[in-house]
């Protein structure tokens, strides 16, 4: 049975021992002291319980338990540094490619900008795209099955271990056809209780956003469709199959068929637009070249 005596550390440090024949020279391979050489291979022997080393004169021999024992454990470490190899690349730290998901409104402009900062700072670097809703994406996110994500930061305290780079902020507006527009500079929306709406399926950050707005207005919205993309929203409200709440980033897509009109401040929603990824993660330097450029790209924005 194996104890606390016995790690992996101490086998490479017998390896090296081995190898060089010198507790001098197994120090200065390793960046340690003759007395921390010393005191590791004499636990290693106590915790493997036979003799590993006779000493001759002021120099420590290795036993042939111990050349046995050195080089069982080249290819053991061999196994352990693969093992750990395969791990990292499972978790995209090894590989040259990581696994990025986004909300489909900031894939006309921010996400590109992301991407090729990124790659300038990691030219080798391959990223993948996934689209989807909040809460599909912080799914894949704790199960592992991407590395990062850019949406709207919850705003409560659910994010435990999750490590959150802010990006923007973003109010929702009033979305109207060209021809349906308001006439006022900015809503009322308690005025607007009988309209018929439009919004995105469960799980979008911006159907929590229109909620939210409706509830300080004191009503719940005459919702008649909802659809599974921003695009396809926006194309049903510029055709005046209702009107909608939308986050300001999409005004840039179709201001020309979309009138945004500002809501009063009392119904303010504020998105937070973040990047996030697993804290576990942070030592990974594609995730650091990430979150390098979505604070560069904050700051510019300020």
């Amino acid at each position: 049975m194996l104890n606390d005596e016995v790690t992996l550390r101490k086998l490479e440090i017998l390896c090296s021992f081995v190898r060089t024949g010198s507790l001098v020279k197994t120090a200065e391979e390793l960046q340690l002291s003759s007395v921390s050489i010393h005191k590791a291979l004499h636990s290693l022997e106590a915790g493997i319980g036979c003799p590993l080393f006779v000493k001759e004169g002021r120099q420590l021999k290795a036993l042939p338990a111990a050349l046995y024992l050195a080089e069982a454990s080249v290819d053991l470490l061999g196994d352990v540094e693969r093992i750990l190899k395969k791990t990292r690349t499972k978790a995209g730290v090894e590989s040259g490619q990581i696994r990025l998901g986004s909300m489909y409104s900031l894939t006309a402009n921010i996400i590109p900008r992301i991407i090729m900062g990124t790659k300038i700072r990691r030219p080798d670097l391959d990223i993948d795209l996934y689209l989807g809703s909040n809460e599909d994406l912080m799914k894949k996110l704790y199960e592992g099955n991407i590395d990062a994500v850019v949406i709207a930061a919850p705003s409560d305290d659910s994010l435990d271990g999750v490590e959150v780079v802010p990006l923007f902020e973003d109010d929702l507006y009033l979305a109207s056809s060209k021809g349906s527009k308001p006439k006022d500079s900015s809503v009322d929306l308690s005025e607007y209780e009988f309209e018929k709406f439009l919004t995105l399926q469960d799980g979008f950050a911006t159907t929590s956003g229109f909620y939210d707005a409706f509830k300080l207005a004191g009503f719940k919205p005459n919702v008649v469709m909802k659809v599974g993309d921003i695009f396809s929203l926006m194309n049903m409200v510029s055709s005046d199959m209702g009107r909608s709440l939308l986050p300001g980033r999409v005004k840039a897509l179709m201001g020309d068929a979309i009138e945004f009109t500002p809501l009063q401040s009392k119904y303010r929603v504020t998105q937070r637009i973040a990047l996030m990824y697993l804290q576990a993660n942070e030592s990974n330097p594609n995730i650091l070249a990430l979150a390098a450029e979505t604070r560069m790209l904050h700051r510019n924005n300020k």
